[in-house]
């Protein structure tokens, strides 16, 4: 096969080999996020080691991809990761396609599996309020950080990956908003309540405290060792302040930004806007928030019928 200029180009003879160029390519010349790069390579590596690594690209089949689906099947896979699989499988294929480097795509003839409809998982406002204020009544580890990093979660409804490279020069001169890089390399405006504000403005000072001036960092958010704290730090802090030693009841980074989403909706935000909020590139997904818990139901049945408790009402809001 020859290139653009006319020289003959070395076109990948097995499977191990055009993964690490898909990697390179995607990587290098599409952009993508390493977060992304490195669920592509996970996946990918399954199918290597399944079907062999010297396995020819153009000889696969897709009786061999529903081979690896059933690997995965047997090992318990949940399917949304069985189709995640399925998505970086026929994203390589899809390159080969176009490169040349197939004639015959094989994962196109392989369907998705079924998945249930799952509501997303998001906290009550007293679970959030309550999860808030464990950082300054366990004293676990660094309090003001925390405290910080809870109220900007559910304030902006960032994800935990943005919020862990948010850097000091995102945010505006009175911290009431940043900009944040999403996926696929997009920025777009967070905001934050007088709550987070007020929490940074108790971190900040101790933050500073902990920067080592020979390698100072840029990053919002640090470790108590003066270095960023990682996206699996902020997961392992909010493990720690909503299990056992907490609230008791786990929830995970992305349970600030469901309930930060629900709440927007519940409340009358313009969907559109959630969605430009969340940095969702498909309003189908900001959808999914539209849910109404029974007890928002029961308030709005009271304020519309004739016959409906306003009284009642109003005391269900004073205790959220």
């Amino acid at each position: 096969m020859k290139d653009c200029s006319g020289s003959v180009k070395n076109v990948p003879d097995n499977l191990k080999a055009v993964v690490e160029e898909f990697l390179l390519y995607q990587g290098s010349v599409r952009n993508l996020s390493v977060n992304t790069l490195t669920g592509y390579q996970n996946d990918l590596e399954k199918l290597c080691l399944w079907l062999g690594e010297d396995c020819p690209v153009g000889s696969v089949t897709a009786e061999d991809i529903r081979f690896c689906i059933g690997k995965l099947s047997e090992k318990k896979a949940a399917p949304a990761s069985i189709n995640r699989f399925l998505a970086a499988v026929r994203s390589l294929f899809a390159y080969c396609r176009r490169f040349g480097y197939i004639t015959y795509d094989p994962a196109q003839e392989v369907h998705t599996v079924r998945q249930p409809k799952l509501m997303p998982r998001f906290m009550t406002v007293s679970e959030v309020n309550d999860l808030c204020s464990q950082p300054e009544k366990q004293e676990i580890l660094w309090e003001s950080r925390d405290t910080a990093l809870f109220e900007l979660l559910y304030s902006s409804g960032c994800r935990v990956s943005e919020l862990s490279s948010l850097k000091l020069s995102d945010f505006s001169a009175d911290f009431k908003s940043a900009v944040v890089t999403g996926k696929g390399g997009k920025d777009r405006w967070v905001f934050f309540t007088p709550e987070a504000r007020n929490a940074l403005k108790q971190y900040l000072p101790e933050r500073q405290q902990h920067i080592h001036q020979e390698h100072p960092v840029q990053e919002l958010f640090i470790n108590l060792k003066g270095t960023p704290l990682t996206a699996r730090g902020i997961r392992y802090i909010i493990s720690r302040y909503s299990g056992a030693e907490g609230t008791n009841r786990p929830v995970s980074p992305h349970a600030f930004r469901h309930t930060f989403a629900t709440a927007m909706l519940a409340n009358g935000a313009d969907i559109r806007v959630v969605q430009e909020m969340l940095g969702h590139s498909s309003i189908s997904t900001t959808q999914r928030y539209t849910h109404i818990t029974t007890d928002h139901l029961v308030r709005m049945y009271n304020r519309a019928h004739p016959h409906g408790s306003p009284e009642k009402d109003e005391s269900d809001r004073s205790t959220q």
